[in-house]
């Protein structure tokens, strides 16, 4: 059976999708860019392509969960044409992005926009936050989440306040305590600007620290155009960027630019 709510979110998710690829390509541009990507996601639906999404098991192995992307419906790849498609993050890389976090864990919260099927939240959880927060969009896969949440057992687990809310990140009010704001890439541009500006409200209402996380940064410029936010380092895979008014208060330098 479809999710609730399946074709309304299709035709949302289309609408929305067309308006922002027409704005800033064009009609007839937009036009050939949907049948790309629709052509794309027929292609990825052969055996074979599916076969081959089944690469990202290794940790679903180790703990016994489902957050690999070869599980992952036709309902919800095909809105993920619209949004971003689903793709778990790679345990290695989460843990270098944790490393290079100048932080105590236990005074941030960690909140995942776009979480998915929560492998993200579990990840986190090695890590002694004070509580741990994912939003996402599609019922499906918040489902598996909360699925996942209930089982998952780890000896390295260090924060045991877990939360799977499904709803739109950018609706979603931020926390008003020190954050650490986890993104890979969950939203087309439009929407990462409401997030942003939701963020800049929310720092000048309760100013705190707060570190933003965006993996796979193709949209990364958005970041850098707000004043409230610095980038301290990154990588290719990965930028990282803080809080300015808490990275003045605290007296912090530039962090190391690897």
């Amino acid at each position: 059976m479809a999710p609730p709510g399946f074709p309304r979110q299709f035709w949302n998710g289309l609408r929305d999708w067309w308006r922002e690829q027409s704005r800033q390509k064009g009609a007839a541009a937009a036009s050939a860019f949907l049948v790309h990507e629709l052509w794309a996601f027929l292609r990825d639906s052969t055996p074979e392509r599916r076969q081959q999404r089944y690469g990202d098991m290794e940790y679903d192995w180790e703990y016994r969960v489902n957050t690999t992307s070869g599980t992952v419906g036709w309902r919800e790849r095909l809105l993920g044409v619209f949004h971003s498609p689903y793709q778990p993050t790679d345990a290695a890389l989460f843990q270098e992005m944790m490393a290079n976090l100048p932080i105590d864990f236990r005074d941030f919260t960690f909140v995942d926009l776009g979480s998915g099927k929560g492998r993200t939240l579990m990840m986190a959880s090695d890590y002694p936050f004070r509580r741990i927060v994912g939003v996402e969009l599609l019922p499906a896969l918040h489902q598996i989440a909360q699925e996942n949440l209930s089982r998952y057992k780890s000896a390295s687990q260090k924060c045991f306040v877990l939360e799977a809310i499904c709803g739109n990140a950018t609706d979603f009010p931020l926390p008003t305590e020190p954050l650490v704001l986890y993104l890979f890439n969950p939203l087309p541009e439009s929407g990462l600007r409401r997030v942003m500006a939701s963020l800049d409200q929310s720092l000048s209402a309760h100013p705190r620290a707060v570190y933003v996380l965006y993996h796979n940064p193709l949209l990364e410029r958005v970041l850098g155009e707000r004043a409230a936010l610095t980038k301290m380092g990154g990588t290719p895979q990965y930028s990282i960027y803080a809080g300015k008014e808490h990275l003045f208060r605290s007296g912090s330098s530039a962090w190391d630019r690897r």
